[in-house]
C-alpha cells in the first residue's frame, strides 16, 4: 500500500470537498430560487405599468378632451403611458355605461431555462 492510500476508517472520517458536494447540491436550487424572484419582479412591475398605463388612458379620455380627441390619440396616449418591461401590450378602447374604458392585455414571458411559461396579464379601467 501506498502512502496516498487511506484506510476505510480515514476515509470515512475525511471530509475534504466536503462543501463542493453540498454547493453542488444547494446551487443550482438556490440560482433558480433568485432567477425566479427576478422575474417575478419583472412580471409585478409590468403588471403595475400595465395598470398606470390604462388609468392614465381611461382618465385621458375623459378629462383631458383636448389631447384623447377619438380612440386612436387615446390609445396613444395609453401606449405612451405605459413604461414595463420588454412586452406588446394591447389595449382597446370603448364607451360603456361606467364612462370610457381602457383594457389592456399582454403575455409576460416567465423563461425558467429550457421551459418559456407565458403569463396572461390584463387590466381594466374605467372613467366616468
Amino acid at each position: 500500500m501506498g502512502a496516498a492510500a487511506l484506510s476505510n476508517r480515514q476515509f470515512i472520517s475525511d471530509d475534504t470537498g466536503a462543501a463542493a458536494i453540498e454547493f453542488a447540491i444547494v446551487g443550482p436550487a438556490f440560482l433558480l430560487l433568485v432567477i425566479g424572484m427576478i422575474y417575478g419582479c419583472f412580471m409585478l412591475f409590468g403588471i403595475a405599468s400595465l395598470h398606470f398605463a390604462v388609468e392614465e388612458g381611461a382618465r385621458c379620455a375623459s378629462v383631458k378632451t383636448t389631447v384623447c380627441t377619438n380612440s386612436d390619440t387615446t390609445l396613444d396616449y395609453t401606449r405612451a403611458a405605459y413604461y414595463g418591461p420588454l412586452m406588446s401590450p394591447a389595449f382597446t378602447y370603448a364607451k360603456q355605461a361606467c364612462g370610457y374604458a381602457i383594457t389592456g392585455t399582454a403575455n409576460f414571458n416567465f423563461n425558467i431555462g429550457v421551459v418559456n411559461i407565458p403569463v396572461p396579464l390584463r387590466a381594466t379601467a374605467c372613467f366616468p
